[in-house]
């Protein structure tokens, strides 16, 4: 356990290298890929694996740029603390708070999820129901200590990895050695056959991106992991390293075995094409081990969201830009009453699945994709900032390095405009720009109410920015 300045419990480095390579291979597989990923292929068919494609090569620069930053100084306040140091303090309070809505509203999309599918087994339960139960599981673990959410995490990634490892044995064999039930339509013209490898045109591959982005969102819970990891300069950059390969194998890799063995248009947008492939393959019980697989993923992410909220949360409170409560740490070491606040937060899904339970899912989804593309883009913004500092011989350069720095900062920021703009191309996901208004006032009046308040620990000073 670290020592704390006031004599109060303190955040304990209780995750190992095998947690952090876990919860950053598990946090970029989620429940995007599983569930959302059948709307996005109804959307523009195999022009997905481009989409793919180029939203990971952004994804990539940006883990570089918050891998460079988490060498400089790895903590749990993350690229929120970083932006507060190198940007300005309104910086650290917009992209703490923000961060903070994205798992909120994250986490409502996983118990939605998580309720959707239950209901295969139970048609008759209540939408709402199943999302309050998981939501109170996630909640009890998440007051036990930071090892207990590593251990949960590790496991769940397992089974994750273990999916989609099968599916492409499966697609292998169709493929290669002509096995199965899913041979007769295995090959690979399907993925230009019906239509071209862009069958929706310019329009759907715009569309599509932002459920790409949506399914990446999580990557970079393992800068908020910097704070409680032990030895994070040596576990971290590696973590990072591997993003690309992660994309790579297993979203492009998985989604193009899916649509080799049934062509695009077969799949349902409301539906898993995880669940319809494991289900044509005359594995007993298939359908039924890819529901529990999708469940536990989702679960997964939820998990997840409210670590996350409780340690920006607990950033925030410490720079007195949230209340002085959620600051403190229970005996256990971990925010005990900021995981309290976002999970009570989170049961605005569990009433948006008792309201409008059919449309739920997609809503949340295009709402937290704003949050994340800000968090994403001040990433690079901060990272511009860092360097400049580092030039400036304010701070000292770090071996872990960005490359391309600044022309790829300024290309994602560019890439993250253009995602924000497609959203409104789409009326479903339209809905993000109109809570975005009311969201940008109450992050203002929260700031300017805050701005006099102390922190409660010593503050870093930020590097050639206004307070």
């Amino acid at each position: 356990m670290r020592a704390a300045q006031n004599g109060e419990p303190a955040y304990t480095r209780g995750l190992k290298p095998r947690h952090i390579k876990l919860i950053s291979l598990g946090g970029v597989i989620g429940v995007g890929l599983f569930l959302g990923s059948g709307r996005a292929i109804a959307k523009n068919g195999p022009g997905l694996l481009a989409a793919y494609a180029l939203a990971g090569c952004a994804i990539y620069f940006i883990m570089r740029a918050l891998g460079e930053l988490i060498m400089h100084r790895p903590v749990s306040g993350a690229f929120a603390s970083h932006a507060n140091e190198f940007v300005g303090r309104w910086a650290g309070y917009v992209t703490g708070w923000s961060y903070w809505f994205v798992w909120v509203t994250m986490g409502m999309a996983e118990i939605t999820a998580i309720a959707l599918f239950v209901r295969y087994w139970y048609p008759d339960v209540p939408q709402w129901l199943p999302a309050l139960i998981t939501l109170g599981l996630l909640y009890a673990a998440n007051r036990l200590t930071v090892r207990i959410f590593g251990e949960f995490e590790f496991w769940f990634a397992i089974i994750k990895i273990v999916t989609i490892l099968a599916l492409i044995a499966i697609g292998i064999a169709a493929l290669v050695f002509g096995l199965g039930p899913l041979k007769q339509q295995a090959q690979l013209a399907n993925l230009w056959s019906d239509g071209g490898f862009f069958p929706q045109g310019v329009l759907g591959f715009a569309i599509t991106l932002q459920l790409v982005m949506f399914a990446f969102q999580g990557i970079e819970i393992i800068g908020v992991t910097s704070g409680e990891a032990a030895d994070p300069r040596r576990t971290l950059p590696r973590a990072v390293n591997s993003v690309i390969w992660r994309i790579l194998f297993f979203y492009i890799g998985s989604l193009a075995v899916i649509m080799t063995l049934i062509p695009w248009t077969e799949f349902a947008p409301d539906q898993s094409p995880f669940v319809e492939v494991f289900a044509r393959s005359g594995i007993p019980s298939a359908t039924t081990i890819v529901y529990l697989v999708v469940i536990s993923s989702a679960a997964s992410s939820c998990n997840s969201g409210l670590f996350s909220t409780g340690r920006m949360l607990h950033a925030l409170a410490q720079n007195g830009q949230a209340p002085a409560a959620f600051g403190r740490l229970s005996a256990k070491h971990v925010p005990a009453t900021a995981i309290t606040f976002s999970a009570s937060i989170m049961l605005i899904g569990v009433l948006l699945n008792y309201l409008v339970p059919g449309r739920v899912f997609i809503w949340i989804t295009s709402i937290s994709t704003i949050g994340g593309i800000w968090t994403w883009g001040m990433i690079m913004w901060t990272h511009l900032r860092w360097r400049q500092a580092v030039a400036d011989g304010h701070v000292q350069a770090v071996a872990f390095r960005m490359p391309g720095a600044p022309y790829m900062n300024w290309a994602v920021l560019a890439f993250l405009g253009l995602v924000s703009l497609f959203l409104a191309l789409d009326e479903d996901t339209r809905v993000a720009l109109y809570v975005l208004p009311f969201w940008a006032l109450a992050l203002w009046l929260g700031y300017n109410a805050t701005r006099a308040v102390p922190p409660m620990s010593d503050p870093i000073a930020p590097a050639n920015s206004p307070s």
